[in-house]
């Protein structure tokens, strides 16, 4: 079996789930050339930014329910169906990996950082998904850590995805602008540089580049990115969707491995 790789994607505006755009068929391309190379992921462990708790938590139910976790769009938004099965197998490796750094926790499901990428990356939602939360009392590094001790996870034919957005700042949307503001495009590309460049400590600690307090305002959309290198350290690494839109978000996602 190959060894799986590690993507992490951007996901935005809510609406990209029904939308057929350069950064959905970029979405859709990632996942066809993924099975097309690999086969399909026995299940995928997904890091959302949406779920952002006070423990590391990951879930075990067999039938998760889906989530829509947002408000105001239209109601045909409401309507995608991405009726994924769990996995037990993934949710009890885990616990292997992580030991009591997490326990489980079954109130949430499949979110919208989740379910509106993975509806064009596998359409077909046939392949189960696992949740993992994002522990907000954890470091960047920390971060890093738990993606880490989660690689294996790869060569068992599971993938491990990570979704939020390199810069995401809400209070500074601008729903008419196709494109990003110059600090949006400015710290998209630092963090697009040291990725591809094996720069770990600049991702890690972003804080000191210019324009971090626009681009990462919180934090629980840029941690996903840390989860997925620590699960991919050192390994090649390409990059799609490099797109900043609505003035003040990045699409930009990578594929480790």
């Amino acid at each position: 079996m190959k060894r799986m790789p590690v993507i992490f994607s951007g996901h935005g505006d809510p609406m990209i789930a029904i939308r057929e755009d350069e950064v959905t068929r970029g979405m859709a391309k990632v996942g066809s050339d993924l099975i097309a190379k690999y086969g399909k992921p026995k299940a995928i462990l997904s890091i959302s930014g949406h779920w952002y708790t006070d423990h590391t938590a990951v879930q075990s139910a067999q039938e998760p329910k889906q989530i829509y976790d947002m408000y105001g769009f239209p109601q045909k938004l409401y309507e995608v169906k991405y009726p994924v099965k769990g996995c037990t197998e993934l949710t009890e490796q885990v616990q292997q990996l992580l030991g009591d750094k997490v326990k489980i926790d079954d109130s949430w499901g499949i979110d919208h950082g989740t379910w509106t990428v993975l509806v064009h990356m596998f359409p077909d939602a046939d392949i189960p998904v696992v949740q993992l939360s994002i522990d907000q009392h954890l470091s960047p590094q920390e971060c890093y850590e738990i993606g880490e001790q989660l690689a294996s996870l790869r060569k068992r034919g599971y993938l491990i995805f990570g979704s939020g957005n390199v810069v995401h700042n809400l209070m500074e949307v601008n729903w008419r602008k196709k494109d990003g503001t110059d600090m949006t495009v400015s710290f998209n590309n630092a963090i697009v540089d040291a990725v591809l460049s094996g720069d770990i400590d600049t991702v890690i600690n972003f804080d000191k580049l210019e324009h971090n307090r626009y681009a990462v305002p919180t934090l629980e959309h840029y941690l996903p990115l840390l989860y997925c290198m620590g699960a991919a350290e050192g390994e090649p690494v390409e990059v799609f969707n490099n797109i900043c839109n609505l003035g003040s978000m990045s699409m930009t996602g990578f594929i480790f491995g």
